[in-house]
């Protein structure tokens, strides 16, 4: 049975709809079991396809209303004003528009997926904010499309879906370094791992912080359950700390009903 989480503050907003949808409910098998919804992994592209359809008949759509792009840990988000073929998809890891109907989507594996929404001006965002991303600015990128179709950074409300958690994510000393490179305040997201010279980073409260920097309406992260330690959902790291080949992805989506 499919099974997907909500936001609970985004649940109260009437004009749109969102999910975060767990790995239940899907046809694929094996390291993928079983709503993979990720064509980039080598899964049967037929049982993907099928995942994804299911997945928007969840919500009594047709699969075409999804919209991806080709994810690739970068800055770049990407104005949906014409839906495209997923062949199509453009490389980039923010989409926004104003398009009813159309479903910005997707997949993730630990990485935090951050959805927006301005209610009053009708615009909303999704961001693939993985530790790349997040930090080379994918989240301010998206807002900066959002305000360019007339949102406004104090009408906009975020909420971050299920990520990897600090206790989960263990790092070396030269992740940690080049953090700290950036900005000397990014030590607050790491605490010391279980090892010399390793560190447990806080990927949930460094997008957080970015979020914040932006000054929107409200930054919710009542959904943000941990990928690794929760089995409902994908997890890159799980899988190769279980020694598994590959990992699915669970999918993240919003959209102006």
């Amino acid at each position: 049975m499919i099974e997907m989480i909500k936001d609970p503050i985004l649940e109260k907003i009437n004009s749109i709809e969102h999910g975060f949808f767990t790995r239940h409910g899907g046809v694929s098998q094996g390291w993928y079991d079983s709503l993979n919804c990720a064509f980039a992994s080598p899964d049967d592209q037929a049982c993907v396809h099928e995942n994804r359809r299911r997945a928007m008949a969840y919500f009594g759509l047709e699969i075409n209303s999804l919209v991806t792009v080709r994810n690739a840990h970068t800055n770049i988000a990407a104005i949906v004003d014409v839906p495209w073929l997923e062949e199509n998809k453009p490389q980039a890891d923010g989409m926004v528009t104003k398009l009813r109907g159309i479903v910005l989507g997707s997949d993730s594996a630990d990485c935090p997926i951050v959805l927006f929404v301005d209610e009053q001006e009708g615009v909303i965002g999704l961001a693939h904010a993985g530790w790349r991303g997040a930090k080379s600015g994918v989240i301010e990128d998206t807002l900066k499309k959002m305000v360019s179709l007339g949102a406004k950074y104090q009408q906009i409300a975020a909420s971050i879906s299920p990520c990897i958690s600090q206790s989960s994510y263990e790092v070396g000393q030269e992740f940690y370094d080049n953090f700290l490179q950036d900005d000397k305040q990014n030590g607050l997201f790491f605490k010391a791992g279980n090892k010399a010279n390793y560190f447990q980073f806080d990927l949930l409260g460094y997008v957080r912080e970015r979020l914040e920097r932006c000054n929107l309406k409200f930054i919710s992260s009542k959904a943000a359950l941990d990928t690794y330690a929760d089995e409902r959902f994908f997890s890159c790291r799980r899988a190769l700390h279980k020694g598994q080949q590959d990992f699915g992805g669970h999918l993240s989506c919003i959209y102006l009903k």
